[in-house]
């Protein structure tokens, strides 16, 4: 009798060890072929680009401020009566795991600024006012630096920065 229980667990370590080893072969032949993700240094040039298109703004009540939900720049405004004493988050850039982020709260607030946006950049959108790059995209960054730049005016406009 136990000879039988110790070649039934014999033959299901045995089973065990196949399934084990046929996911491992299954998930190396996969890892071959993905694509290879973007260097660390690509995200960190396509951060420091899209910082540069923010940093323009860093003037009158806009002031850089580090976020630690973003990790990265951010440009804020003091409150206004416009914003309903709330202070005014123009904008921001980020570093994450597998992109860097663009924040553009201007889209957000005004939803019509996006009509002039090209299909290229707007499938790089992820929610309502976030673009996302793997790597510098000198067309689409000439295109975020003119959104911007609108958006700044309107906020100017609607009296939420000064």
């Amino acid at each position: 009798m136990k000879a039988k229980a110790k070649t039934k667990a014999k033959s299901r370590s045995k089973a065990k060890s196949k399934t084990k080893s046929k996911v491992n072969a299954q998930a190396k032949s996969k890892a071959k072929t993905r694509t290879k993700s973007p260097a660390k240094s690509d995200f960190t040039a396509a951060a420091r680009k899209l910082e540069a298109i923010l940093m323009k703004y860093q003037r009158g009540s806009l002031k850089s401020r580090p976020d630690p939900w973003i990790g990265g720049f951010c440009l804020i405004g003091p409150a206004t009566e416009a914003s309903k004493g709330r202070e005014v988050w123009f904008g921001a850039v980020g570093e994450r795991k597998n992109y860097v982020s663009y924040h553009l709260m201007p889209v957000y607030a005004f939803p019509d600024l996006l009509k002039k946006v090209s299909p290229e950049l707007k499938a790089r959108m992820q929610g309502k006012s976030c673009f996302n790059f793997r790597e510098v995209d000198e067309k689409l960054f000439a295109e975020l630096a003119r959104l911007t730049e609108e958006g700044y005016k309107r906020f100017k406009e609607e009296k939420l920065v000064r």
